[in-house]
């Protein structure tokens, strides 16, 4: 058998306050809550489900001592199901996500903005019909 991509975890110095941003952009509930750490996801994870196929990774914001300093190595990529992507792009805005650049050069299909703490992501193609 092989390994299961079941979380992604966050460095934050906020974990509430960044799982409740994420659970908002995402549509996701807090599915567990520890000294120091919040998981948030779409499902809750058994190890069956997990041994039976490889499921959606839950997220999980970390409590670190320190702030971001440097361009994130790894980042979503979310796409809107139900609007535009400007739509979604004001609605994040609205949650207090910042449009960013990172360099990206303005001829792009794609729209770069950090969370609360500074996190870079993006919002590419909608899906919505």
């Amino acid at each position: 058998m092989t390994s299961r991509f079941t979380e992604l975890t966050v460095d934050c110095r906020d974990p509430e306050r960044l799982a409740a941003f994420w659970c908002e952009v995402l549509d996701f509930k807090v599915i567990d809550r520890g000294e120091g750490k919040v998981e948030i996801g779409s499902w809750e994870p058994t190890v069956e489900d997990i041994r039976a196929r490889q499921m959606p990774p839950t997220l999980v914001f970390i409590h670190v001592p320190e702030g971001k300093t440097v361009k994130n190595r790894l980042h979503l990529d979310v796409s809107p199901i139900d609007r535009s992507t400007e739509d979604e792009v004001t609605r994040l805005l609205a949650l207090g996500a910042v449009k960013v650049d990172v360099g990206q050069g303005p001829d792009r299909n794609w729209v770069v903005m950090a969370d609360p703490e500074g996190n870079e992501f993006d919002v590419v193609r909608t899906l919505a019909p």
